[in-house]
């Protein structure tokens, strides 16, 4: 499904287009699309702070814990927004837990929540290496259980700072990055 934007004052935000959702949905595939059609800085918010650390997400959890990798995460976030304001960004899928992280994407402009079933999901997470080599489990339930859990908690944060959600499947990331490009000079 696709939903309209919300109606938010463009002077109320920034002039960057951020993508939100859970790992697996397209932010960064489809974040490279938008910068390079509107010739804007992407930014891959889980990249940088794999270079920052010197380590990986997954190495981050195991040996620091979730704290210490959302610790990461804001910085690495408010850093971005605020030295890249005018750019495309791929958040990580947790990033909206934290409510300033939350407060961050909004200001930073046009938010746009990229969504899949956890079906969907499953499969493209299997079928990306990093998965196992560089993600960590986020629950103890199997795959798609987790998925479900973790987006059912998530749901309404992503939809909090979204100014649109895009349904992923059956749209190749060209189709989705049009739409979003569509609907952000609305």
């Amino acid at each position: 499904m696709t939903l309209d934007p919300k109606p938010r004052d463009r002077d109320s935000r920034g002039p960057g287009l951020a993508l939100v959702g859970y790992r697996g949905t397209g932010k960064t595939t489809v974040g490279k699309i938008l910068a390079d059609r509107l010739d804007l800085r992407f930014l891959d918010a889980d990249l940088e702070i794999e270079a920052r650390a010197g380590r990986s997400i997954l190495s981050i959890f195991a040996d620091s814990g979730e704290p210490v990798f959302r610790d990461w995460e804001e910085h690495t976030l408010r850093d971005l927004v605020e030295h890249h304001p005018e750019a495309v960004l791929a958040s990580g899928g947790g990033a909206v837990l934290r409510s300033s992280n939350r407060r961050l994407l909004l200001d930073f402009g046009f938010v746009v929540w990229l969504q899949a079933e956890p079906v969907e999901l499953a499969q493209r997470l299997v079928a990306d290496l990093r998965t196992g080599t560089e993600r960590p489990a986020l629950t103890s339930a199997g795959t798609i259980a987790e998925i479900a859990q973790v987006l059912s908690a998530r749901a309404p944060l992503y939809q909090e700072v979204a100014d649109v959600a895009i349904e992923t499947l059956d749209r190749t990331p060209d189709e989705i990055a049009a739409l979003i490009l569509d609907l952000w000079r609305r």
